[in-house]
């Protein structure tokens, strides 16, 4: 019986046994499993319709900015209690009005006056719409410095011409003081922003600065020089300013020294020197 009983208890100790080590073969398996389970895929990113950040737009510069300053905007000058918001100014050739004729602001406005051109219209009709045509203006600022060194300021009157579009060539009217009236003794027009466009215009001993966006581009009586080979940019962004420097003689303003082209790109750079004379040179020469 003792012999039946130890061979029962070994047999339950056997299974007992077999029991536990199934356990834990079972608990390393499943642990095995999870540590070398393959992670799961992701959706792969769309880059299809990726589009980079545009690169900003470089800001226009504000080609009047020294002409609206602060400076040369008072004086003890019978000039300064002028209206010249309410005056009439003469207009220099070639600017759709008839040689010798006049403008009159109101308000400091003279709106265009423009007539439409039809395709269908005759040869005859459209010069006739043409010829019809008549230039605006508007006020910008009035500067005063002594010109002619007899220490009473003149008055630099600036206007700009309206075209009906986006060209803003602007108009110089400079009066002295004489018989208790304003008596112009200069006026000048330039042209559209970076194609010679009036940049500046100071007293600087006793000269009268000019400074004009362009290669150079400088006055001859009353208009400015046209542009010289090579110097072409965007109209709203000169890269190069031009001053000149002109002498009142009792009679007119004459021009004085050499003519100084300055670049914006570099603007410690030494400025090149009647600058439109060297390129007419080389050109002339075939060099």
């Amino acid at each position: 019986m003792r012999d039946k009983m130890t061979i029962l208890t070994k047999d339950i100790a056997l299974k007992f046994a077999i029991a536990v080590l199934l356990s834990f073969a079972a608990c390393g398996t499943e642990k095995t499993e999870e540590s070398v389970t393959a992670p799961q895929p992701t959706e792969p990113i769309n880059t299809s319709s990726y589009q980079p950040e545009p690169e900003p737009s470089p800001k226009i510069p504000n080609l009047q900015a020294e002409l609206i300053d602060d400076r040369g905007k008072t004086t003890h000058s019978p000039l300064f209690v002028v209206d010249f918001k309410n005056f009439t100014y003469p207009l220099p050739r070639g600017w759709q009005h008839p040689d010798g004729d006049e403008i009159t602001l109101k308000d400091g406005k003279l709106e265009p006056h423009f007539k439409d051109i039809e395709e269908d219209m005759s040869p005859e009709e459209k010069a006739a719409r043409k010829a019809e045509r008549r230039i605006g203006m508007s006020y910008v600022t009035t500067k005063y410095f002594d010109v002619d060194s007899d220490d009473i300021d003149e008055a630099a009157v600036i206007v700009k011409v309206e075209t009906g579009g986006a060209a803003i060539p602007q108009l110089v009217y400079v009066f002295s003081w004489k018989n208790d009236k304003p008596e112009l003794i200069w006026n000048f027009r330039t042209g559209d922003r970076a194609d010679g466009g009036l940049k500046d215009i100071r007293v600087e001993n006793g000269e009268l600065v000019v400074e004009l966006y362009g290669q150079d581009r400088f006055l001859l009586g009353q208009y400015e020089t046209s542009k010289i080979t090579g110097d072409e940019e965007q109209i709203c962004c000169p890269t190069h300013y031009t001053r000149s420097f002109y002498k009142w003689n009792g009679r007119s303003f004459q021009m004085q020294r050499k003519r100084l082209t300055f670049s914006f790109a570099d603007p410690s750079a030494n400025p090149l020197e009647n600058y439109g004379d060297v390129v007419n040179k080389k050109a002339s020469s075939g060099r």
